[in-house]
C-alpha cells in the first residue's frame, strides 16, 4: 500500500544538482534553474558531485559528460543506485548515439545536446513518465546517422578498427577514413 502522504514529500521535493566543470555555465543554470522553483546545489566534478549524491541525494539533477577527472555517466550511476526516482539528464557538446543509449541504461530521462538553454532542460526534467520530446527542429541528416552509427559499433567494439570493419562489412582503410573525419552535419 502506498503512502499518499509520502508521495506528496517526493513529489514536492525539488533539489537539483548541475554537474558541470564550467563554472560560469554552472552558476547561469542554477540561477535560472532556481528561478523555475528548483532548490540548486552544484557541482565542477565527478568527485564532488558524487560525494554530494552520497550526502543527500538530488531529485533532480543535470550532468554534463565530460568532466576534467571522468565520465557523468558514472554521476548518473550514482544517483540512481541511491534514488531511483530521480529524473537526471545529461548535457553534452559531444553528442553521439552511442552514449546516449549508455546514459538512459544508466537511468538518465533524457540526453540534450549544447547549447540547451534552461527552458529545454526544464521541460526534460519534468515532462512526464510516457510523454515524448518534441520533434527536432533540425533532425540529423542522413550522412549523420550514418556516421553516428559506425561510432557506435567503434565503440562497442573497444575501438579496433579491423573488428569494427569486419562487422560493418567495411574496407578497413575506408573506415579509417571515415573516422578521420569531422561529423557531417
Amino acid at each position: 500500500m502506498t503512502d499518499p502522504q509520502g508521495q506528496e514529500n517526493a513529489m514536492e521535493d525539488r533539489r537539483l544538482l548541475i554537474v558541470d566543470d564550467d563554472h560560469a555555465f554552472n552558476q547561469r543554470l542554477a540561477r535560472a534553474m532556481e528561478k523555475r522553483g528548483f532548490q540548486t546545489d552544484t557541482a565542477d566534478s565527478v568527485r564532488e558531485a558524487i560525494g554530494k549524491v552520497e550526502a543527500a541525494p538530488p531529485a533532480y539533477a543535470v550532468v554534463d559528460m565530460r568532466l576534467e577527472d571522468g565520465s557523468g555517466l558514472d554521476v548518473i550511476e550514482a544517483i540512481r543506485a541511491r534514488r531511483p526516482d530521480a529524473r537526471a539528464l545529461i548535457l553534452t557538446g559531444y553528442g553521439n548515439i552511442a552514449t546516449a543509449v549508455t546514459a538512459v541504461k544508466l537511468g538518465a530521462v533524457d540526453y540534450l545536446a549544447k547549447p540547451a538553454d534552461a527552458d529545454d532542460i526544464y521541460a526534460a526534467l519534468t515532462r512526464e513518465g510516457d510523454e515524448k520530446a518534441p520533434p527536432p527542429e533540425n533532425p540529423m541528416s542522413a550522412d549523420r546517422v550514418r556516421w553516428e552509427h559506425i561510432q557506435r559499433v567503434y565503440e562497442l567494439c573497444d575501438r579496433n578498427v579491423s573488428e569494427t570493419a569486419r562487422r560493418l562489412n567495411m574496407h578497413r582503410r575506408t573506415l579509417q577514413r571515415i573516422l578521420a573525419k569531422r561529423a557531417p552535419r
